[in-house]
């Protein structure tokens, strides 16, 4: 049944109200609103509104002797319900605007991360492929892909240092000296194949760097010769044993199976030596990890790390220790090298140490320096040091390991 109103003037004239004036009735219960509906007019007595209600029906009534405003009242509230109602209707609009806003930015959130991660599969895969290459040529192909790398690596590192986080609290070296420091670190690794080993060259970049920065025309700070030398040992020094390990240990791996029959045009047995599989097995394993940690992090991450890094967890180191050691273990069944099963263990653990513990380093520095890539030159991955940070450390423990502990490179 619908709901009726009457407006009524005097005592029991009633006049017929629409249902959406109802906003303006008020309960004799209750405290009559501090405004008037109606102006009063000089000489003019107030016109007060009472207001009964029934189960169906409400009655407005008026005195009598206002019996002639009713025209005012009815236009009073034609006036004001239009503009309640477009209020109304602008809430609405507004909050279903904002609902929409809402929902728009998630989508267009949800497609970049999208097309970041797409971004981030294709460049990978991309410089995997081509790392892989590389690896397996060996020789100066592999030293001079090594030396670029290194000479980008160093330009972001003494980027870095330069710094507005990093030096506001120290000195950077000149322009020219960080310059200077990046051709030696790239120098360094050539040296290295050519020479047979890495102390010469290395102090031998330690003596000019130094006497660079003993000789400049401003005052000479203690700051400037630690971060400079911190940069050869970093960028040009580690590196290096990634060159004794690849092109260094060259005794043949005669156990592996892809070994005998690799196609002679492309060395045939003789190519697969000891430094490529124990590179390939490395490499392979810091991928592991990387890869076991991102995931594991993701899915059990609860306990933090370090506050170097917040994201990454304990869970997601375990799982990346994991996965690194069981990589080790599958590829030394794959090449039959090292023949012992705790050996490649062990060399697993320590490709994952040197992995974890570069890659903290690298974190260290750029949360210092107040940035989160160390360089742009890689979409979707950052800079050269945000991608090979986990490889720093780890050449020269796989190389002290092979070299040292494996009895006849464990073969």
């Amino acid at each position: 049944m619908a709901t009726t109103s009457y407006l009524g003037t005097g005592r029991y004239k009633l006049l017929p109200l629409s249902p959406s004036s109802s906003n303006l009735r008020s309960c004799c219960c209750r405290p009559s609103p501090s405004k008037p509906l109606l102006p009063a007019r000089p000489g003019s007595r107030v016109c007060n509104l009472v207001s009964v209600f029934e189960r169906h029906k409400s009655v407005l009534f008026l005195p009598q002797n206002a019996a002639s405003m009713h025209r005012r009242v009815i236009t009073s509230v034609a006036r004001a319900e239009p503009d309640r109602i477009d209020e109304g209707n602008a809430k609405q609009e507004v909050g279903k605007g904002h609902t929409l806003s809402a929902k728009e930015d998630s989508v267009s959130e949800l497609k970049e991360k999208t097309s970041q991660l797409k971004t981030r599969i294709v460049f990978g895969l991309g410089i995997g492929l081509t790392a892989g290459g590389i690896v397996l040529a060996g020789g100066w192909v592999f030293t001079v892909a090594l030396a670029a790398v290194v000479f980008v690596g160093a330009r972001e590192y003494f980027e870095l240092v330069r710094s507005h986080g990093i030096a506001e609290g120290m000195t950077p070296p000149p322009r020219y000296v960080s310059r200077v420091c990046s051709v030696i670190c790239a120098v360094i690794p050539i040296l290295t194949l050519y020479l047979g080993q890495i102390d010469v060259s290395v102090t031998f970049a330690a003596f000019v760097v130094a006497m660079a920065l003993l000789l400049q025309r401003g005052i000479p700070r203690f700051a400037q010769l630690s971060s400079a030398m911190f940069g050869l040992f970093y960028c040009g020094y580690l590196p290096c044993f990634w060159v004794k390990l690849r092109c260094g240990l060259s005794a043949p791996a005669l156990n592996t199976r892809i070994g005998a029959t690799w196609p002679i045009l492309l060395g045939g047995p003789a190519h697969w030596t000891v430094g490529l599989v124990a590179t390939l097995i490395s490499i392979s394993s810091i991928i592991a990890a990387d890869t076991f940690a991102f995931l594991g992090g993701k899915t059990f991450g609860r306990t933090p790390l370090t506050s170097i890094s917040p994201k990454k967890t304990w869970e997601g180191t375990i799982t990346g220790l994991g996965g690194c050691v069981a990589t080790s273990v599958i590829l030394s069944k794959i090449f039959c090298w090292p023949t012992s099963v705790l050996s490649a263990i062990a060399f697993g653990f320590l490709n994952f140490l040197g992995s974890i513990f570069g890659d903290l380093t690298e974190s260290m520095i750029k949360r210092d320096a107040g940035v989160k890539d160390s360089g742009s030159l890689i979409p979707g991955h950052g800079g050269i040091l945000d991608r090979v940070d986990s490889y720093v450390f780890t050449g020269a423990l796989a190389y002290s390991f092979v070299k040292i502990f494996l009895p006849l490179y464990g073969v």
